[in-house]
């Protein structure tokens, strides 16, 4: 078993029982020198409720991935040699007003929801599109596949920068169709039962009008919801809003009322001291998209210090901005641009193999307020097994083994994977997969 401890550990248990209740809780963590091992094994072993993570194979959290464009998956790898306005307006709105079609919105939602969970990911945070419907295929696929899931229909209605085939027709109609959404969100949940949440979602600043953000920001008060937008993201985002608003783009968003400690912000390559310093007072998280910050940030993010200054920071994909649906990717992505980042700056920005799987999971867990990304009691048991295809040839030192788990782990090596307690992906056969 191997959880992260701190933003700098990860604890590595050799033997333990994890015992699960019936609503998907961790009720106990038992270790083999505990006095009743042998005896709460025995009993699960009785009631065929013992499952067995084989040499080799390691018990993980589920990590969560808080920057994903649900509708633009079919995109993943496509035109990243493009600049952000022309990728957006090319490429990716035409693609997002296909989603009209609910049968395609289907397909296309269930294919994604399938990978996420098959590369570990048990909690998602995701952009929809602007059809409401659309976004409620999504949601009603989340909750058959048992995906927690977090989802915002996106608000744009700046003509400046937006299609006119693919935007809200004003502020009112906008605010209005993503009050419904809200409600038909709700109504879904007590339906279904399943862990689904509405997010308040202004594209970023270019796309909305004041109107727009200052009503977005009353609906996120007004019910409580989470908030996720983009911040900082590239120097023509930064650009606009101090050229439109003479402001920085985080006190922008700020201004409106959407940096709250439920608001998650995509990408901040461009964050400053006072940014962060805004950041951490108002207790906003960071979703820190490494590989698409590559094609589209500008910068590298500074995680370590943004993590120093006590601003929550987990992880994204950012599909399709960037191209892979593994978080594992992603780990190794923030390792190797905070390289970089030293090289350039030589500050210490240097992520280490824990740093960045705290990010995927604890940090995660936090910045949406879900108690999980850990194996421990009370919290959800977000698990995936996943196996280490050096074992034979490599040391098995505890350290050895996790970092070698963190840069080595493909889809394929994930066997199983768990959201409350609950198998939703499984990569061993029916027979072994029980």
């Amino acid at each position: 078993m191997i959880t992260s401890a701190t933003f700098d550990k990860a604890d590595f248990t050799p033997k333990a029982l994890i015992c699960v209740d019936q609503s998907g809780i961790i009720d106990r963590v038992i270790s083999a020198t505990d006095s009743d091992y042998q005896s709460v094994k025995q009993a699960a072993i009785n009631q065929d409720t013992l499952r067995i993570v084989h040499p080799g194979n390691y018990l993980l959290p589920g990590f969560t991935d808080l920057h994903i464009h649900a509708p633009q998956w079919p995109q993943a790898g496509l035109a990243l040699d493009k600049p952000l306005n022309e990728w957006l307006n090319t490429y990716t709105f035409p693609l997002e007003a296909k989603f009209k079609d609910l049968a395609y919105a289907k397909k296309v939602y269930k294919s994604l929801i399938k990978e996420l969970l098959a590369n570990g990911t048990t909690t998602g945070l995701f952009f929809g599109s602007l059809d409401t419907k659309a976004n409620l295929v999504l949601a009603k696929i989340c909750a058959e596949y048992g995906q927690r899931a977090f989802i915002g229909r996106v608000n744009m209605d700046n003509p400046k920068q937006t299609p006119d085939y693919y935007r809200d027709s004003s502020a009112a109609q906008g605010l209005l169709e993503t009050e419904k959404f809200i409600q038909e969100m709700f109504d879904l949940q007590k339906q279904t039962s399943a862990q689904l949440t509405p997010v308040i979602t202004p594209r970023f600043v270019p796309s909305c009008t004041p109107e727009t953000l200052k009503g977005l920001g009353q609906l996120a008060k007004k019910y409580d919801l989470p908030i996720q937008s983009h911040c900082s993201e590239s120097i023509w985002e930064d650009g606009f809003a101090q050229e439109n608003f003479q402001k920085r783009d985080a006190q922008v968003l700020d201004s409106f009322g959407l940096l709250t400690d439920k608001a998650v912000m995509a990408h901040g390559t461009l964050l400053n001291d006072s940014d962060l310093k805004l950041f951490s007072n108002r207790k906003t998280a960071l979703a820190h998209c490494p590989i698409s910050n590559v094609y589209f940030g500008n910068q590298v993010a500074p995680i370590k210090k943004a993590h120093e200054q006590r601003v929550k920071v987990g992880l994204g994909t950012d599909i399709s901005g960037g191209f892979s649906p593994s978080i594992y990717k992603n780990m190794q992505q923030a390792i190797m641009s905070s390289q970089i980042l030293k090289d350039q700056t030589n500050l210490n920005s240097r992520l280490t193999a824990s740093n960045a799987f705290y990010l995927a999971t604890i940090g995660g867990a936090e910045a949406l307020h879900v108690k999980t990304g850990q194996i421990k009691p009370g919290y959800q048991a977000d698990l995936q097994i996943v196996s280490d295809s050096f074992k034979e040839v490599s040391s098995n030192r505890s350290q050895d083994i996790f970092e070698r788990l963190i840069y080595h782990t493909n889809k394929e090596n994930i066997l199983q994977v768990y959201v409350s307690g609950k198998l939703v992906h499984n990569n061993l056969g029916e027979k072994n997969g029980k």
